[in-house]
């Protein structure tokens, strides 16, 4: 069913003015945006569609306009070409032509008024109405051109006797990963729309879809991609149909009800927790297919696979667990959980944060098998019942985690500026950011970047003792000797090459494809090297 919208007919609402009383804090009437104290962002709107998209543009107008660029300049990244982006974007605007049929005509409506605060520095890839839209289908779009799991993550929920106080309880982390500068921009958005329930979510700067959040009747919802079917054209994305969710649900029969009636274009699991039925459920959705798995022992964990009857047993679902990192994680997961007991939020949060491998395993730093592989935007932990929510501050889920009671946020007179997180209810930042490892990792990082677009150009010119010095930053994670060994590679010492290639191969590789990869380069090596002699 169409949604019907002219763009033309959205009349950008009358607002209050803009006024910023410091770099940290900005309001335009009731509604404002305060950076805190552990440099999040919270942002807090309420009103009509126009007005809620208006009015999230007009407070975030720059950080909108900076993740746009940190999108743009991903593409330009991959694809240096003009011609070529232009390509991609008359695809793109093929592919997604009946994306807004899909999108209900509010959301639209809100999307349209927050497209006008978009520059038009990137106008000849579209109009801001058309990036706007793409940039709230990236997930979906990317997931299904690329087949790619652009994000990993790893969630559970308790309840019952297995925590301390009987209540459900959920944590996740979202390893969406771009680059740093996009990693820092993380908005918390509490939002009081006309129609439907207030509600909170996690994500980044021009976003009104929901990848994390819970609403004030204490109904939660967040996101785990799974192995995706292409379709022939773009239908709801994921963020958007869990924001329909949130806003119009409160309680599990009431979700499952706005699922069921969705047409999705990526295969995704939604772990849904509600506090008036006391636990969660896992809905697995595809754009064919949907199902629910149940708990029989008050817990479910999640990464990106499916585990019901219907999905669980498919061709490409069970040829996922064997190529990815899913069951690895899973099963990580599954032996942390298992010991510990009266789970609460410190708890939870200590096991999103392990980056341990199974039975000491050693991954290596940044190892896409352990939960956390120090490139999540946010980590987050709901307590239904109580209507609490704990957000990560950076990096990742290492940071500070702050605490905000939902009942306080939304029941009381919004006064621009107001402090509305619970201080005695802060959970300290991770002590591994402070270590050596921690900064050693983050200069492999940065020199893995350096030394990819060096092979990228094939400018390569590196002297055996950086090279080493390099790989010892990191020395138990793949990643680093096959970056060696390509650059020796490209370089001609086809012995050394051949040599770190199999160092590569030797430690835990997070996918079958890395195996593959590898192998290939091997006898690459091999019929280089036999050529010389």
């Amino acid at each position: 069913m169409r949604a019907e919208l002219d763009p033309g007919s959205v009349v950008q609402p009358q607002m209050d003015l803009l006024v910023l009383k410091s770099d940290s804090l900005m309001f335009s009437g009731d509604d404002y945006m305060v950076k805190n104290e552990l440099a999040n962002w919270e942002l807090y709107v309420q009103g009509s569609p126009e007005v809620i998209g208006a009015k999230i543009g007009l407070l975030s107008k720059d950080l909108y306009r900076n993740q746009e660029n940190i999108f743009a300049e991903k593409l330009l990244e991959l694809v240096p070409s003009k011609r070529k982006q232009k390509r991609i974007m008359s695809f793109l605007n093929w592919y997604t032509r009946k994306l807004d049929d899909y999108i209900p005509k509010e959301y639209l409506k809100e999307i349209y008024a927050l497209s006008k605060f978009l520059d038009t520095t990137y106008n000849y890839l579209g109009s801001p109405y058309q990036r706007t839209l793409w940039m709230h289908g990236a997930h979906d779009i990317g997931h299904v051109l690329q087949d790619l799991a652009m994000v990993g993550c790893s969630s559970f929920a308790f309840w019952g006797e297995n925590t301390q106080d009987g209540n459900l309880l959920i944590g996740r982390n979202l390893d969406f990963y771009m680059n740093d500068d996009f990693a820092k921009q993380k908005i918390l958005y509490f939002v009081k729309p006309l129609s439907g329930h207030p509600y909170m979510s996690v994500s980044w700067p021009g976003m009104m879809g929901v990848l994390s959040g819970m609403n004030r009747e204490g109904l939660t919802i967040t996101l785990n991609a799974g192995k995706s079917s292409i379709p022939w054209s773009a239908k709801t994305p994921i963020s958007i149909v869990a924001r329909e969710v949130l806003q119009y649900a409160a309680n599990i029969e009431e979700a499952l009800r706005i699922l069921e009636k969705k047409k999705v274009f990526v295969s995704e699991t939604l772990m849904i927790g509600s506090a008036q039925d006391k636990k969660a459920i896992l809905v697995e959705i595809t754009p064919r297919k949907i199902d629910v798995v149940n708990s029989v022992d008050n817990r479910l964990l999640s990464t990106n696979h499916f585990q019901g009857k219907l999905l669980g047993n498919d061709k490409r679902n069970t040829k996922h667990i064997a190529r990815s990192h899913s069951m690895y994680r899973f099963q990580k997961l599954q032996m942390l959980l298992d010991t510990t007991r009266d789970l609460t939020p410190e708890k939870a949060i200590s096991i999103m944060r392990n980056k341990d491998g199974h039975q000491g395993e050693k991954l290596g730093l940044g190892n896409e098998k352990s939960l956390n592989h120090l490139l999540a935007h946010h980590g987050v932990v709901f307590q239904p019942e109580d209507r609490l929510v704990y957000v990560s501050s950076a990096p990742g889920q290492m940071g500070a985690y702050k605490a905000y009671d939902l009942k306080a946020v939304f029941d009381r007179t919004w006064q621009a500026g107001a402090e509305r997180s619970v201080d005695s209810l802060l959970i300290p930042a991770d002590t591994f950011i402070g270590t050596r490892e921690y900064f050693n990792f983050k200069s492999f990082q940065r020199l893995t970047q350096y030394y990819l677009e060096k092979i990228y150009r094939n400018d390569i010119l590196v002297v055996d003792s950086q090279l080493q010095e390099y790989i010892d930053l990191n020395p138990d994670l793949w990643l680093g000797y096959y970056i060696v060994a390509q650059i020796y590679y490209l370089q001609g010492d086809y012995p050394k090459a051949e040599q770190y290639f199999r160092s590569a191969a030797c430690k835990v590789l997070p996918t079958a494809q890395v195996k593959i990869d590898i192998q290939k380069h091997l006898k690459k090596v091999s019929k280089r090297w036999k050529k010389t002699q």
